[in-house]
């Protein structure tokens, strides 16, 4: 039975630069909580979550964001996902900021103990003069097991003005395998987005295919569109490898903590003009991270320049690079899966 996560589902994202965008994001955690059926005591801990990671930033960094999402996860039981970055001064002595009740910024909350308190799920990541950046998970109910082999987490960003984003993304898992998908749809705003949801609908369509068959049946799900850029990976667990084929400028590479390994695209927009479909391979040992992303993301970064980050959340991953090369003229995504160790 396969399990599917995509970028059709909402993301909120919400710049922290002033007391009444706390209020803001914690309003917007609170409607999603009650969509998802989240009873008082749920809907409680998510408010003190969003609300303290939101109010560290402000006081600590001065700005920064905060994104509100369903779980990435896709187990049947809803859930939200909190994210919360900042490009500050860091965090010093994180074990000391993360004792219950500890707020070196006389917060109204309990510190950033709470966060790790108040979440079913937590993680954090932060270098001194790099700022912080924190994963917190709420279920709705009791946590629900792993659906699959693959840990994901994933950001997009629509161009500034725009409510639509031209790029998406999903995951497709199985018990053999997961198959990972990014696009780009060409241009922004909605023309561009009903781009990039036809790509999505293709592994829908097939979610255990080859890469070059989700390609393949994307370019005729998109030949009614404006067409798009499009990467496709599918890791297989028995073969402990990954096999790529892109058509366009969604770029991709495989990082097991030591080495960084770039995936080929050809040239070509997929609905209009793909002329040759390739498969590569590498390998993908459980541990290692696969990471999509699109043109909205400068290409010139390299994980090892943050130690530590690359086996921290997927979503950590995700918020860090979103953060410092997004380019902020374009959509912007970014799709990182870990595969599970055993």
């Amino acid at each position: 039975m396969e399990t599917l996560i995509t970028s059709l589902s909402p993301q909120l994202n919400f710049p922290i630069t002033h007391a009444s965008d706390v209020a803001a994001a914690r309003r917007a955690g609170q409607k999603l909580a009650d969509a998802l059926g989240f009873d008082d005591v749920k809907a409680g801990r998510l408010a003190i979550v969003i609300t303290e990671a939101a109010t560290n930033i402000l006081k600590h960094a001065g700005e920064g964001t905060v994104t509100i999402m369903r779980t990435q996860s896709g187990a049947a039981m809803p859930g939200v996902d909190v994210v919360a970055v900042d490009n500050g001064p860091g965090i010093g002595d994180l074990e000391f900021s993360l004792r219950d009740g500890v707020s070196t910024a006389g917060t109204a909350g309990t510190g950033l103990g709470a966060l790790r308190r108040q979440a079913d799920e937590f993680d954090v990541w932060t270098q001194h003069g790099r700022g912080a950046a924190f994963f917190m998970r709420v279920w709705r109910g009791a946590t629900p097991p792993a659906p699959c082999g693959m840990e994901v987490g994933a950001l997009c960003m629509p161009l500034a003005g725009e409510d639509a984003c031209g790029d998406g993304w999903a995951v497709s898992c199985d018990a053999d395998g997961a198959t990972l998908l990014g696009v780009d749809g060409l241009g922004h705003g909605p023309e561009a987005a009903k781009a990039a949801a036809g790509a999505i609908h293709a592994l829908e369509q097939r979610p255990a295919a080859a890469p070059a068959e989700v390609l393949r049946t994307a370019h005729e799900l998109l030949r009614v569109t404006r067409g798009a850029a499009l990467s496709v990976a599918r890791i297989d667990y028995g073969g402990n490898d990954v096999r790529f084929a892109g058509i366009g400028n969604v770029g991709g590479l495989v990082y097991d903590g030591m080495a960084r390994r770039a995936l080929v695209s050809h040239n070509g927009i997929v609905g209009h003009n793909m002329r040759k479909v390739q498969e590569f391979a590498a390998p993908f040992v459980p541990g290692a991270l696969c990471v999509l992303y699109s043109d909205g993301i400068q290409s010139q970064w390299d994980l090892g320049d943050y130690p530590g980050l690359h086996v921290r959340a997927p979503a950590l991953v995700a918020a860090v690079l979103m953060r410092d090369f997004i380019r902020r003229r374009d959509d912007a995504m970014v799709l990182v899966a870990r595969r599970r160790m055993a």
